[in-house]
Formats: structure tokens, C-alpha cells, sequence
């Protein structure tokens, strides 16, 4: 019997036959605050090329006894992380370098033609942030019940990183830890197959809309080192 990996785990799930993990839970999302908070923009939005929409989250990754806060920057098309960094706190400058990363992936984009998503955390709201956003003229979306289906496909990017490439990693340092980031990054961008792109990889979907000349697509948009 053939089977991909989420058909599999539909029918554990089915049959009361997974185990589910302990949790602990960490907070990432300090959405209490004063900062201006944006609408989301999204709710009905669904991408037909790369660089039109942008998911970003946080979540944390346990190594000897310390939190490593990963930022993801993921291209909602594609499902390609096009930014991302792992640091030992959540404040906002450790946001801007994965969104820094994820600028140096594009070029020519038109005003307002990519949209950045995102919770109400403090560090997407902060003043650095958004400035960065709207000098590359890329609109601003924010979550706005706190409903995780609001943010769902980088809550589904966190857990696979997480759960599939470093969990069951033991490391030492914040360093050796962004060196594993890297390669599970790596991994996940050129070799795992995702069912909700004809199972193909991130790449791979990506070098298709590139090249299959579909209507749409903003030709130049997609720099280099995303291909």
C-alpha cells in the first residue's frame, strides 16, 4: 500500500493510534502591548506565485536546558523558508536578521504586491520591523483573535522543523545550534516533499512556476540564491 506521510498520520489519527507528546508550553506572542497593531489581510487570500505572501512565526526549541527562539520566514506559495534565525532571546532585532535574510532572496518587487503576515507578537509590531517592511514596500498583516488557523501554515512550518529535523538533537551551544538550523533548513528546502504541492519539494515548486511560464508570476522576482 502506498501512502504519503499525512495520509498516515490521518489514519493513526483515525484510529486513536498516535501518541501525543507532552508539551510544555513557552510563550513567543506578547500581542499585550502598545505598539500598532495592522488588520489582517489575508482572510481570503490564497497565492498563485512566489513573493505574494509571507508567513513569519516564532517558536523555541529546548537545548541544554536553554530556549533557542527560531524566527521563519516562509513564502506561503511555495511552502520555501526564505528567512530564518535561532537566538537566545525574543527581542526584535533577531526578528529583523531572518526578515533581513529573507530581502537578500528577492528583487523588483512592486509596492504592495508582497504581503507579510504575521501574530500581534511585539517584535513583528515594533518600529524597526515595520520600517523595514515599508522601505521594501511590502504590505503589513496581522493576526486578530489569536486563533492559530489565522497563521496556519507557519504554525505547520514550526512543527515540521521542530518535530522532524531537531528534536532529537542534544546541543550545548546557542552556535552549534544555528549550525543545525542551517542544515534543517537546508533539508527541508530542497528535499522534503509537501502533499499540498503535488509532492514536490520547495524547490522544486518553485523552479516550476519559474519555468512553466504560468500567468501571473512576476517575472524577476525570485533572486538567485532561491534558485
Amino acid at each position: 500500500i502506498k501512502m504519503g506521510r499525512d495520509a498516515l498520520f490521518d489514519l493513526l489519527s483515525y484510529h486513536g493510534l498516535l501518541i501525543r507528546r507532552s508539551k510544555r508550553r513557552v510563550v513567543t506572542t506578547h500581542s499585550f502591548h502598545w505598539l500598532r497593531k495592522y488588520p489582517n489581510l489575508i482572510r481570503e487570500f490564497v497565492p498563485t506565485a512566489p513573493n505574494q505572501l509571507w508567513v513569519s512565526d516564532i517558536t523555541y526549541w529546548k537545548i541544554n536546558n536553554k530556549d533557542v527562539y527560531i524566527n521563519l520566514i516562509t513564502d506561503a506559495y511555495s511552502r520555501y523558508i526564505v528567512g530564518y534565525h535561532g537566538a537566545p532571546t525574543l527581542e526584535a532585532i533577531e526578528s529583523i536578521k531572518a526578515l533581513k535574510m529573507a530581502l537578500n532572496t528577492i528583487k523588483n518587487i512592486s509596492n504592495g504586491a508582497l504581503i507579510h503576515h504575521s501574530d500581534r507578537g511585539v517584535q513583528y509590531c515594533s518600529s524597526d520591523y515595520v520600517k523595514l517592511l515599508q522601505d521594501n514596500q511590502i504590505a503589513i498583516s496581522m493576526t486578530e483573535n489569536g486563533d492559530p488557523l489565522e497563521n496556519a501554515i507557519a504554525e505547520r512550518i514550526n512543527g515540521i522543523i521542530k518535530n522532524e529535523y531537531l528534536i532529537d538533537y542534544s546541543l550545548d551551544t546557542i552556535e552549534s545550534a544555528q549550525q543545525l538550523l542551517n542544515k534543517a533548513v537546508e533539508l527541508y528546502n530542497y528535499d522534503r516533499p509537501h502533499m499540498s504541492i503535488g509532492n514536490l519539494t520547495c524547490r522544486q515548486h518553485e523552479f516550476q512556476w519559474c519555468f512553466c511560464g504560468k500567468d501571473g508570476y512576476a517575472e524577476g522576482t525570485v533572486g538567485n540564491n532561491r534558485m
